[in-house]
């Protein structure tokens, strides 16, 4: 990665990528850190099957799902929306969601979050709980460090 005053360059060769589960990986590309605090962006690859992100919210962000391939079912709030290659969908700060490949599909997408923050080390601890290196309730307590706070959503729990 390059990072200048006024530019960042992250070549797909050095990205770092994590596996954050048996099905899904995400690729690291910039971070509040790398962008003076404007945006924080990372690459997600969700194999069949992958459970994806549960229903959470962020109360300072901003996220932008843009679908590469396949195809995403997005939780909105109550309601589930399904993207497929070259969807985007903006949600706002504070709105419950979620996102999974649809079932039967893969979906490859990009997150965007404004502004942006330190997200990276939290995707590295989704690493460490995948590996059995942390636990939930350890997870769990760094929510408002990466103001990610997870909810309970019966409309996505029923789409399983």
């Amino acid at each position: 990665m390059h990072t200048s005053t006024t530019h960042t360059i992250v070549r797909a060769a050095t990205a770092e990528t994590l596996a954050d589960g048996p099905t899904s990986s995400i690729t690291l590309l910039a971070d509040g850190e790398h962008t003076a605090g404007a945006t924080t962006i990372n690459r997600a690859h969700l194999a069949l099957g992958s459970p994806g992100a549960p229903a959470h919210r962020h109360e300072n962000a901003t996220e932008t799902i843009f679908v590469i391939d396949g195809s995403l079912d997005v939780l909105i709030d109550d309601e589930v929306h399904t993207l497929t290659a070259g969807d985007l969908v903006f949600i706002d700060s504070g709105t419950a969601h979620a996102f999974a490949p649809t079932p039967g599909s893969t979906a490859d997408m990009l997150a965007i979050y404004t502004p942006g923050q330190e997200r990276f080390a939290y995707y590295r601890m989704l690493q460490q709980f995948h590996l059995g290196e942390i636990t939930l309730p350890e997870l769990q307590a760094t929510s408002d460090r990466f103001d990610n706070h997870y909810v309970d959503s019966p409309v996505w729990r029923a789409r399983a």
